[in-house]
């Protein structure tokens, strides 16, 4: 699967699928050159009966951008919900740059704040100065037979994902708000107060990673490290992998993680997006995944993208009810 459930045994960071990342996506703003669209996609809710879509009020959701390739975050975006109120809630959103970026806490300026969120089928788009801004109930755009890749790959030819929602937090910014070279990379991070100092519970880029890699008792640290410290920690283990679930030699297992270690989505927005060049609403990044791992003997799973998104902001489409 994609980055959905990605606390140990296939259960929600932190036992609460309000805090579940499940994606995160970087591509041009079509129509609107020069303006970048950034996708982070949490709450799993969908996956449990038991569950809401009101996101974790006072958690800290972050977009991290690394504008110099030294995989440490140079601009943030950090959202933050409030308490939820005869179903209503709304959210405030932070811009920090420098030092101030690498907070765990939501720094920097407040660019919006109390922003309504939307449960119902027509999002609010809140536009102020260069920030134009949604975040609600949408349909989820990841795609996947997760009911066949749990089958040992028997393909069942059916979306497990197709009737799934998410809260969708969009983004489009000028280029030039998150580095002035067209090289970024992206990654998105949920951290939660615990006895007086900040916790992450869950923070990814590259689809599909800790599903396939990492052990079930290695989850939760994996989900409180950081990107710069990826190849030093998880490269030798990662490797290990490959070899065993695609046959790799260690050399072409190492050569095969550069594009996803450290665990920060690069982004060149020179060229059109495409994963792993940034990522697409539409990309298949379960085929990329599979084919990665069998060392190209499966290559794909058959499903294909949906077909509810949008053209136009916020692009992830309606809910289903």
């Amino acid at each position: 699967m994609s980055h959905h459930l990605s606390g140990p045994n296939l259960r929600p960071p932190a036992g609460d699928a309000r805090l579940d990342l499940t994606d995160v996506f970087a591509f041009q703003a079509p129509g609107r050159p020069g303006h970048t669209v950034l996708i982070m996609d949490v709450n799993s809710f969908a996956f449990d009966p038991g569950g809401q879509p009101h996101p974790y009020p006072g958690a800290v959701y972050r977009l991290d951008v690394d504008g110099d390739g030294d995989d440490r975050a140079d601009v943030a975006f950090s959202f933050v919900f409030s308490e939820p109120r005869d179903g209503a809630q709304t959210v405030t959103v932070h811009y920090a740059t420098g030092e101030q970026a690498r907070s765990p806490e939501a720094a920097g300026d407040v660019v919006l704040r109390d922003v309504p969120v939307t449960f119902g089928a027509q999002p609010y788009v809140a536009e102020e100065g260069w920030l134009t801004f949604a975040a609600g109930l949408r349909s989820d755009p990841f795609f996947a037979d997760l009911e066949g890749i749990g089958n040992d790959f028997t393909w069942t030819g059916r979306d497990t994902i197709a009737d799934n929602n998410v809260i969708g937090i969009v983004l489009e910014v000028p280029d030039q708000i998150l580095g002035n070279g067209p090289r970024i990379g992206l990654w998105g991070r949920v951290t939660v107060e615990r006895d007086g100092r900040w916790v992450s519970v869950d923070r990814g880029a590259h689809p599909s990673l800790t599903a396939y890699f990492n052990a079930e008792d290695a989850k939760d640290e994996y989900n409180a490290g950081n990107p710069e410290d990826d190849v030093l920690k998880y490269r030798d283990l990662w490797v290990k992998v490959l070899e065993h679930t695609g046959g790799y030699t260690a050399e072409a297992a190492a050569d095969a993680l550069r594009t996803v270690l450290p665990d920060v989505l690069h982004f060149d927005r020179s060229k059109p997006a495409a994963y792993p060049n940034g990522r697409r609403l539409d990309d298949d990044v379960t085929d990329a995944r599979l084919q990665m791992i069998s060392n190209g003997r499966i290559q794909g799973d058959g499903i294909g993208p949906h077909t509810d998104l949008l053209p136009v902001f916020p692009y992830l489409g309606p809910p289903h009810s």
